[in-house]
């Protein structure tokens, strides 16, 4: 086994008793096998010196005794005890059905056949382990990441421009753990505003998307939540609306009662009807502990100056929720696996 599947055989092992104890039985039954093979060996030996003696006069039998030959009377047993060497499932299960009773026979053919079946397991296991799928670069230089989350079912994505700029390779990660290559087709740094579109063949296009987005004011202390990656998982976080400005007053943004981290940035906020209010931005460091998000009305006219570029001229926002109805739970599961995790290198 290559160490990897060592590992994950042994984890196996702790963790399951069942299999655990398959693999003792299992070990049992190969060194019985083993001694066996030892013991017609010392005997073939045995019978051979016998004869060697008896051929050169050393020894005679006595009465009318005659030699009978080991060979005939064993040959099908060392046939099988040979083709141990190279132990498989089937194998085995071959050498239970000649030396085994009924009763110990069944047993232990269960025994090969779910050993068969781990074998298997591990086999596929290790051709997971062997298969590079990752789309990042050979010699990836990871500088930032964060969220983003998708605005149209074709592949566009919106983010902060922080988390992309300056970066040659954007990689984004659904919560599935599927990676897909964007390329940056807009960055406003100054809103802190950037929209991916992703180039990957592994795409598979959503047929909706289950948010809208919200064009009106919220009110102070409205209920919000906010889907990230702050982490390697997605994670929830729940608060209200605190302030209808930012940082220093700034019309740009709206301040919220959510906390996040640096990976959070880019990720949607959203209102009670799973509609989008706003993007998530942390990048004003100067205001410690306090969070703001850039208002759903900016996005929009960004996509606005984007679509002034006929190439994209096709992109919608969607403009209602199909979440409105739903309880949190449910609408976190509808919205879930179209926030991605965004890598920059």
């Amino acid at each position: 086994m290559l160490p990897a599947e060592r590992l994950f055989f042994e984890e196996l092992r702790k963790n399951n008793p069942n299999v655990d104890q398959m693999v003792v039985e299992h070990t049992v039954f190969l060194n019985r096998i083993e001694n066996y093979g030892e013991r017609k060996n010392l005997k073939s030996t045995i019978q051979s010196v016998h004869n060697e003696l008896s051929e050169s006069g050393q020894i005679r039998q006595s009465g009318e005794g005659k030699r009978v030959s080991m060979w005939p009377r064993y040959r099908r047993v060392i046939a099988v005890a040979a083709s141990i060497a190279g132990v498989t499932a089937l194998g085995i299960t071959g050498m239970v059905t000649y030396f085994s009773s009924k009763t110990a026979n069944k047993s232990l053919e269960d025994l090969s056949r779910k050993v068969f079946i781990l074998k298997q397991n591990q086999n596929s296991l290790s051709d997971r382990l062997r298969e590079d799928s990752s789309k990042t670069p050979a010699e990836p230089a990871f500088k930032l990441g964060g969220t983003g989350f998708l605005i149209d079912p074709k592949g566009y994505i919106v983010t902060n421009a922080h988390v992309v700029n300056n970066a040659s390779t954007v990689i984004v990660q659904n919560n599935k753990g599927q990676e897909f290559r964007t390329k940056i087709i807009y960055i406003n740094p100054i809103a802190d505003l950037a929209f991916l579109k992703i180039m990957d063949s592994d795409y598979k296009v959503p047929s909706v998307i289950p948010y809208g987005i919200n064009k009106s004011n919220v009110d102070l202390g409205e209920d919000i939540f906010t889907l990230g990656y702050p982490r390697d998982e997605i994670v929830y976080g729940e608060g209200y609306l605190s302030a209808k400005t930012g940082y220093r007053g700034d019309t740009l943004a709206c301040q919220i009662s959510i906390a996040a981290n640096p990976g959070n940035s880019g990720g949607p906020v959203l209102d009670k009807n799973g509609d989008v209010i706003g993007i998530l931005s942390n990048r004003q460091a100067q205001a410690q502990g306090v969070v703001f998000a850039i208002r759903s009305k900016y996005i929009l006219s960004a996509l606005e100056e984007i679509k002034a570029d006929t190439t994209y001229a096709g992109v919608r926002f969607p403009q209602s929720s199909t979440v409105k109805n739903l309880d949190r739970i449910q609408q976190i599961k509808k919205i879930q696996e179209f926030i991605y995790m965004v890598k920059s290198y």
